[in-house]
């Protein structure tokens, strides 16, 4: 049963005057449509720039063929990806290392003898390693005289171009450069995709797990790559006491993301990804909140 929106408008201009319109009716994909979605859609449509605030009024809900392609709230979520695990109090990442604790510093309710009325505030307390969720690795976290999350500039970071490539773990845990030809990989972001982070915060999660070779990483390294970024415990075989794609890729300023989750929502290509840390000084490794920007189509 289609829908569409029948509401009345109210636009204000931050340099003055005002627009207002009544009786609008547009096709919506749902049973309903919020009013910040609804004000997003009008200015986009008319192409209005300077935009202050907006007003939806009277909006109702008609049962009605739709006119054309609808509105749907659940676009903007498409572009932008999640590609992060959530942290928790808790959480364990690494066997071995300790899980954060995550509790307030100052409660809400101990706040209110601060203020007046019914203002509260909460301040949190985190205590953790570095390597905690979702993290990026910088040379730092290899070398002592590598570039740390201070040092390496933002643009290491952010919107990169990218693509992603699908080595699934039930095929194979060792990923070879076989595994990485064909494919076109100079100046971007590399995400693997194995799907084994349907093991996330399970004990399987933690051995047997994916991972790279060294004469992959040598392959990545001499594609000139930016970034490798992986959905696996770790990004080497953690059997062995050497971790040499580390060792490869940090040591020619190949920033490495481990722990990455929701690669498989990815295209294989045309998106950018970004994962930026906190700048600390003396920090070579830091959760980040990885995500995808995809491109619409």
């Amino acid at each position: 049963m289609e829908k569409r929106v029948k509401f009345d408008f109210e636009i204000f201009f931050t340099n003055g005057g005002s627009i207002k319109g009544e009786d609008f009716r547009l096709d919506i994909s749902g049973d309903d449509i919020i009013d910040s979605a609804l004000a997003d859609y009008i200015v986009e449509d008319m192409q209005l720039l300077m935009v202050g605030k907006v007003n939806i009024l009277n909006k109702e809900i008609l049962i009605e063929p739709h006119k054309r392609k609808p509105i749907d709230e659940s676009v903007a979520e498409d572009f932008l990806i999640d590609l992060s695990h959530t942290i928790e109090d808790g959480l364990i990442t690494y066997k071995g290392l300790p899980a954060p604790i995550i509790c307030d510093y100052l409660s809400r309710e101990q706040s209110k003898q601060n203020y007046d009325s019914d203002t509260s505030f909460q301040i949190g307390k985190i205590e953790m390693v570095t390597n905690t969720g979702t993290y990026i690795d910088c040379p730092f976290h290899r070398f002592a005289d590598g570039k740390d999350t201070a040092q390496t500039a933002l643009k290491d970071f952010a919107q990169l171009d990218a693509v992603m490539i699908h080595i699934p773990f039930t095929e194979t845990l060792k990923i070879t450069e076989d595994h990485l030809k064909n494919r076109e990989i100079r100046n971007k972001a590399v995400l693997i995709q194995t799907g084994w982070d349907k093991h996330w915060n399970t004990e399987l999660y933690y051995q047997n797990h994916p991972f790279l070779t060294e004469q992959a990483a040598m392959y990545l390294r001499d594609c000139k790559v930016k970034l490798v970024g992986i959905d696996s415990h770790n990004i080497d075989d953690t059997d062995g006491r050497t971790r040499p794609v580390h060792t490869v890729l940090l040591g020619a300023g190949i920033l490495i993301v481990e722990h990455l989750c929701n690669l498989n929502k990815l295209p294989a290509e045309n998106f950018t990804f970004t994962a930026a840390p906190p700048k600390f000084k003396g920090v070579g490794t830091f959760p980040v909140r990885a995500f995808a920007s995809v491109e619409k189509k």
